[in-house]
């Protein structure tokens, strides 16, 4: 279960009654979509149903009988929150959104680079200035991922950006192959990896563009700054980095 400071309240009017549970933010909105797939009793404040939860009141049996043909506050809590309105307070909402906004600059940066820079990443400071300047304002109620494209459209005007994957080949000297390439093979997509006769390993990983320097620090530590790597433009055309 989750705190109660971090709760929000849904409400559900019917049949004269009122129906209130408290739960997270984040999964209320994910059980309002039909996207939710974790457990219920991980993401609510309180296994129970409330006519007014900030009194701590319970609304009748027989109201719930009538409106959920149940008693059972785990089948209630989800149809309250798919059918009812999620309540928050101007302080959840900021809080919400500060979450989301650094949620959303996290994934632009990892994923988006600058095409006039030879596809460097963006540092998250510029991806959060430009925001800015654009004036965008992160919407708390919706998830991070339905807010990506239209922060990119607002960013296109005032930096060269977009989103971009990259494919790079790594080969790491025997000394450090054992441990390194478990580490280095789940950063990304691992499409192909060797093992050479000198005992070094070579794989190729595609991963989001703007997560290199990420991974260039990952294969020099476990390296020792040792493994060399190599931007794969294509199949035939390898420029070295």
């Amino acid at each position: 279960m989750i705190s109660l400071d971090e709760a929000v309240t849904a409400r559900l009017e019917s049949h004269g009654a009122r129906f209130e549970v408290l739960v997270d933010p984040d999964a209320a909105l994910a059980i309002k979509r039909d996207e939710f797939e974790g457990d219920l009793e991980d993401v609510i404040a309180a296994e129970d149903v409330f006519e007014n939860a900030s009194r701590g009141d319970r609304p009748a049996e027989n109201d719930l009988e009538e409106v959920f043909g149940t008693t059972e506050p785990l089948e209630i809590i989800p149809e309250v929150i798919k059918r009812g309105e999620i309540q928050i307070t101007a302080e959840q909402r900021r809080e919400m959104q500060e979450q989301k906004r650094k949620q959303l600059i996290n994934t632009i940066t990892r994923n988006a680079v600058n095409p006039q820079m030879d596809d460097a990443p963006h540092p998250p400071d510029r991806i959060e200035s430009a925001l800015e300047e654009a004036g965008f304002r992160v919407d708390p109620m919706e998830t991070v991922e339905s807010q990506v494209d239209d922060a990119l459209d607002a960013l296109r005007p005032i930096i060269p950006i977009r989103f971009d994957e990259v494919t790079v080949a790594v080969q790491v000297p025997a000394e450090y192959a054992g441990s390194a390439q478990a580490r280095i093979r789940e950063f990304g997509d691992l499409k192909r990896e060797e093992w050479q006769p000198d005992g070094s390993w070579i794989g190729v990983l595609e991963f989001p563009a703007g997560m290199q320097n990420e991974f260039y620090d990952l294969v020099n530590e476990v390296s020792s700054g040792e493994a060399e790597t190599r931007i794969l433009e294509d199949e035939d055309d390898i420029s070295r980095r």
